[in-house]
């Protein structure tokens, strides 16, 4: 019956998940698309793990699991406030891919974008990996989580192009001065 519980869910949020992402998934190559399938991966690793959330919470793959979540919420946090006060998303930017959120008008170097330029793909990154730890001997959960890891490069290199696209220069300078994902790593 959990096995049956588990499909369900599966099934409605990715369908969820198609719908809150259809333009971008009609635009092969956007970030969009590419982050609707990193998306899917991490929701398959985390029905893989749920049982594993609090099991032995001190062991180290937990402490490290737990690091990783809070990194996540905290490049999620500091990235998002950053983004919707500085980014001055405007609704002129004509690019029906993006979510209203998305659409910037103005390059974002403060905050936490001063050291990386995905501060929400990287916390997405670190959600991965966090779950991950929770049972870092599952071969399954391993290729989810190398699957989610390569697809978020890739909506990250997809965002980038739309990026130098519409700011240019400006932003070609700022990918050179920083790094993808993790301050002064990568």
């Amino acid at each position: 019956m959990q096995i049956l519980n588990e499909i369900v869910f599966f099934a409605f949020v990715s369908l969820l998940l198609a719908y809150i992402s259809r333009k971008s998934l009609r635009v092969p190559g956007s970030h969009g698309f590419y982050r609707f399938f990193a998306w899917e991966a991490i929701l398959a690793l985390l029905l893989l793990h749920i049982s594993e959330w609090f099991h032995n919470p001190f062991s180290l793959f937990q402490i490290i699991s737990w690091v990783l979540l809070f990194l996540s919420l905290f490049f999620l946090i500091s990235g998002s406030q950053v983004l919707f006060t500085a980014g001055k998303p405007s609704r002129e930017r004509k690019d029906e891919t993006l979510f209203a959120f998305e659409k910037t008008t103005s390059l974002v170097t403060s905050g936490i974008f001063r050291y990386i330029r995905h501060p929400l793909y990287g916390s997405t990154l670190f959600l991965a990996w966090g779950i991950f730890f929770k049972k870092p001997t599952s071969l399954t959960g391993a290729i989810f989580c190398v699957a989610a890891t390569y697809l978020l490069v890739a909506t990250a290199k997809a965002d980038e192009r739309e990026c130098v696209r519409f700011f240019g220069n400006e932003y070609e300078s700022y990918m050179k001065r920083t790094k993808m994902f993790v301050p002064f790593v990568f």
